[in-house]
This record gives C-alpha cells, sequence and structure tokens, in this order.
C-alpha cells in the first residue's frame, strides 16, 4: 500500500523539527560557550569530541535496543517520542547556562549537558531514520521519502541558519546569553510538537520479523557490510567538509568581513544559502535525478562542491567584502551539499537491502544508528578542529593601531580562510577517492537485490 500525503506530511514535519534541533546545536553550541560565556575553545573542543567518541559505543547500542523493542506502538515510536521529550529538555538546559557558574563549573556544565543532548537525540534520530525501510516498499517510493524528508530537514536547518542571529538579538534585546535561552526554548517546544504529529500519523508496514542482534553481531554485520561502510566513511568526510565551514562561519563574518552590521551580512548570507539548499533538495535534485542516475549525480555534487570551494579560496585571497560577490561560490557549495544530504540517505537505505541479501539479516536500526553517529562524529571533529583553529588564530576584535598587532590580525585571518576552505576540499577529495574505489551499488544491482529478496 502506497503511503498517503498525510503520512508524506507528517514524516516530513518531524524532519524539519528534528534539524532544526540539531543545527541549534550543531552550528551554535561552540560560539555560545566559548565567544558567549568565555570558555576556553579548545576546551569546548574536547567536550565536543568526547562526546562524540561516547556516541560510538551508545549509537550502535541504541540500534540494538531499538530492534529489539516490541510494543503495540511498534518498535520505533516509543523510542522516537521518549527521545524528542527528553532532548527537547536538555537542549533547553544547555544554552541555559547558570549566570552563577564560571571557570570550571561552566566547562563541567557544558560537558554533561551536551553529552545528555547527544545520548537523548541518538533515542529519537536512530528510530526516526530507521522507519524509512519499515513503511516504504522500496525503489522510488523509498528515494521519493528519503528525498523529502531530507529536503524537509534541509528546510528546518535553514531555518535554524537564517534567522537564529536575528530571533537571539530581538529576544535578549542584545543580550546573546538571554536571546539564546528563550530561542532554544522555542525550539524545543516546536520540536516536541513537530515529531508528536509524526508519530500519531505514521504506522509501520513492514511485515519483516527478524531476530534482534547482539553487540557481537551488530558490530559483525557492520563489518560484512561493506557498502553500508563505505557510505559511512563518506558520510563523515563530506560532512566534516560542511560543518568545519558552518562552525567557522559566523567568526568568518564578525572578525574577518567584519564591520558593525556583520549580524546583516551574516544572515543575508544564510538567508541565500539555506533558500539554495532547499532548492537543490526539492528541485535541482529531482531534475538531474531525470538525466543521471544517483551516482552520476553525486559525482556532479562533489565537482561542484570542490570548485566552490576553490573558488571562495581565491576571492577570499583577494580580501574580498562584497558579500554579493561571495554568493557566487556559496551558490555551488550549498547546491552540491543540499543533494549530497539526500543522496547519502538513500545510499544507506539500499544498503540495508544488500546487507539483507549478504548477510541473511535485516538490520535497518543497526545500519541507521551509523549514520546517526557518523553525522554527530562529523560534527564533533569539526569544532574540534575549528576550535583549534580559533585558539591557534586567537581571533579578537579589540586588535590595537600598531604594525605587530596588525600582522597578528592578519596571520589569524589567514588561518581561519585555510581552516574553512583547504581542509573541506582535501575531505571531499577523500570522499570521492573512497565512494570511487568502494562503492558498487548502482541502480540495476538495487533492483536485482529487491527483485530477489522478493522471490523470497
Amino acid at each position: 500500500m502506497k503511503l498517503s500525503g498525510k503520512e508524506k506530511f507528517s514524516y516530513g514535519l518531524g524532519a524539519v523539527g528534528k534539524d532544526m534541533v540539531y543545527m541549534l546545536s550543531a552550528s551554535y553550541i561552540l560560539y555560545y560557550y566559548q565567544d558567549i560565556l568565555g570558555v576556553s575553545a579548545i576546551a569546548m573542543g574536547v567536550i565536543l569530541m568526547i562526546a562524540r567518541v561516547f556516541d560510538a559505543f551508545n549509537d550502535p547500542i541504541m540500534g540494538v535496543v531499538v530492534a529489539k523493542t516490541k510494543t503495540k506502538f511498534g518498535k520505533f515510536r516509543p523510542w522516537l517520542m521518549i527521545g524528542t521529550l527528553t532532548n527537547a529538555v536538555i537542549l533547553y538546559f544547555m544554552f541555559a547556562a547558570p549566570p552563577s557558574l564560571d571557570g570550571s563549573g561552566l566547562i563541567a556544565y557544558a560537558a554533561i549537558t551536551y553529552i545528555l543532548w547527544g545520548v537523548t537525540y541518538t533515542m529519537m534520530d536512530i528510530p526516526f531514520w530507521s522507519m524509512i525501510p519499515a513503511f516504504t516498499e522500496g525503489g522510488k517510493e523509498r528515494e521519493g521519502l528519503s528525498t523529502l524528508a531530507r529536503s524537509c530537514a534541509g528546510v528546518g536547518s535553514a531555518l535554524i541558519t537564517i534567522i537564529t542571529m536575528m530571533c537571539v538579538h530581538a529576544l535578549g534585546a542584545g543580550n546573546e546569553r538571554t536571546g539564546f535561552k528563550w530561542f532554544a526554548l522555542i525550539v524545543a517546544v516546536l520540536f516536541i510538537l513537530f515529531i508528536s504529529f509524526t508519530c500519531i500519523c505514521i504506522k509501520e508496514k513492514s511485515t519483516v520479523d527478524v531476530d534482534s542482534p547482539s553487540v557481537k553481531q551488530m558490530f559483525k554485520a557492520l563489518l560484512q557490510n561493506d557498502q553500508a561502510m563505505t557510505v559511512v566513511i563518506s558520510i563523515v568526510l563530506i560532512n566534516s567538509a560542511l560543518y568545519i565551514t558552518s562552525n567557522l562561519l559566523i567568526y568568518f563574518f564578525k572578525y574577518d568581513f567584519g564591520g558593525e552590521g556583520w549580524h546583516g551580512s551574516y544572515t543575508l548570507f544564510n538567508t541565500f544559502g539555506g533558500g539554495i539548499q532547499i532548492l537543490s533538495m526539492m528541485v535541482f535534485f529531482p531534475v538531474l535525478r531525470k538525466f543521471m542516475s544517483t551516482i552520476k549525480v553525486f559525482y556532479t555534487s562533489m565537482i561542484m562542491a570542490i570548485g566552490g570551494y576553490l573558488v571562495l579560496f581565491i576571492l577570499m585571497l583577494n580580501n574580498i567584502n562584497n558579500i554579493y560577490i561571495l554568493f557566487i561560490p556559496g551558490f555551488f557549495v550549498f547546491v552540491a551539499f543540499g543533494m549530497l544530504t539526500v543522496l547519502t540517505t538513500v545510499f544507506l537505505a539500499n544498503t540495508v537491502d544488500y546487507g539483507e541479501f549478504k548477510n541473511k539479516r535485516r538490520d535497518e536500526s543497526v545500519i541507521f544508528s551509523m549514520q546517526t553517529f557518523v553525522v554527530k562524529l562529523a560534527s564533533g571533529f569539526a569544532a574540534l578542529i575549528a576550535s583549534i583553529c580559533l585558539s591557534i588564530c586567537n581571533l579578537s576584535d579589540n586588535v590595537e593601531a600598531n604594525t605587530e598587532a596588525v600582522e597578528a590580525a592578519a596571520s589569524s585571518v589567514f588561518g581561519l580562510r585555510m581552516t574553512m576552505t583547504v581542509l573541506p576540499i582535501i575531505g571531499l577529495v577523500l570522499a570521492v577517492i573512497v565512494f570511487f574505489k568502494k562503492f558498487i551499488l548502482t541502480e540495476k544491482k538495487v533492483e536485482e537485490i529487491a527483485a530477489k529478496l522478493r522471490e523470497k
């Protein structure tokens, strides 16, 4: 039975809410604690990375827990709702650090709340994406829902990217600390409402019933599913490139692009980028799919991203401070990442069928737990790189007017530009190499596997 419009809408709405939460944490947690509260950039980088190492064990185990769950509401929706409620509460407290805390107390608070945020996000994210193979019939329907969900997730991410700083300043009356607290509360409430609608409208349709794997079997299954591991490695490299840039973008506009109106320039650029990403997922990707296979779209996207970063780096070296000229490389980068977001989910969903065919198990929760983990791993790794960059460059808008200070400031800005562009290019090139050498799930191959599974 095909998905109804109501089911598609409710699933997409849930994607909007969950990625609003994720983007708020991924893009602004470092800025909130480092630039607003004064926590050491290195300390924050270490905290974010440690949390991701912890998730290396927590995320796959959560996938097993979901697989073992049996209730009258299904295996996915109970954890989806529990994770959403707890994550929303933690999100608020993460951006509402008590004013009385400072020094080591503030670092401890940041570490505890961020790790708890990661744990509760996992409770919600794994069942959310694991539901795709469970209530779709594969092929075009699965790809269509993945495209819709990723497009809606892109809308959620774009909304946060566009409105955060404007809302923070408005809600806090110029006080960023207060503004972030109230903005986080609003996002948390919307998150709960959107996911609740998803849980009410979506039901599992898959009749596949397999034994839940042990932790040992789970890791064995992942290692044996070479295509899942190829996609996972590609996701890490691609998202690391994206998050390095997104973490440092606010610092670029504040300390490099500069000026009293940097908030306006930053918001304008993010508005443009967010709009392009949404168009990329909803328009550009479907159009290209009429003429290209998913694998060809993948390579086209990678070429666009690498080319966009190269042009951006050249413009930065020439000290371009016209926001509209930055739109040119930004267009190619945002289009590329929009399509790559959809593609990686489609590829990962297809590895579920491949794993069932090869290993005689259908481990959608386990496979999709890896997506949750690697995206957060990429976020943590990127935050560590960004924090090292901020610490080494020692960026500041309070530079004295002397020759040594000006030279130091120029050196700091150059380091920021290199980190924002050259490192992402290296990561994307590595992703292309890995994907080209290892990925074999062409559309023809996927159809053959699906047909053989139906025969069984």
